[in-house]
């Protein structure tokens, strides 16, 4: 079976508003909205993955990230290994790098049901400390 490790940034501004991206119709989840991040390539950190993975998506420099937790989720096709971090520190501004639609929500009205199955606790913590 597949495993893929993720890493997941958590983009939270001084407003305490969460910057979120939505899934391509041809992928995994397509339609759903999802924490930018992706695939930790051989070699990385998590922490690495995440730098890289945030400036080529939504077009940052993410500084002093702090990692929150890390949710391991089984699909019947392949299990997901998903390292999230809370980003409060960057460099430029977050747009949807690949022509993602994206947009900024306030913490406490993040849905569970707007993203997939596997970001169902993360969504339940950060919404229960908005």
């Amino acid at each position: 079976m597949k495993h893929l490790q993720i890493a997941v940034g958590i983009i939270r501004n001084a407003q305490r508003e969460i910057f979120i991206t939505q899934r391509a119709a041809d992928s995994h989840m397509a339609g759903f909205w999802e924490f930018p991040g992706g695939k930790i390539e051989q070699g990385e950190t998590s922490e690495m993955a995440l730098y890289r993975e945030l400036l080529e998506e939504v077009g940052i420099v993410a500084q002093n990230a702090v990692q929150i937790t890390t949710l391991e989720h089984r699909f019947p096709d392949r299990i997901v290994t998903l390292s999230f971090y809370l980003v409060e520190h960057w460099q430029g501004e977050p747009f949807g790098r690949e022509g993602q639609p994206v947009r900024w929500i306030k913490q406490e009205e993040l849905r569970a049901e707007e993203f997939p199955t596997a970001n169902l606790s993360i969504v339940e913590l950060l919404v229960s400390q908005a």
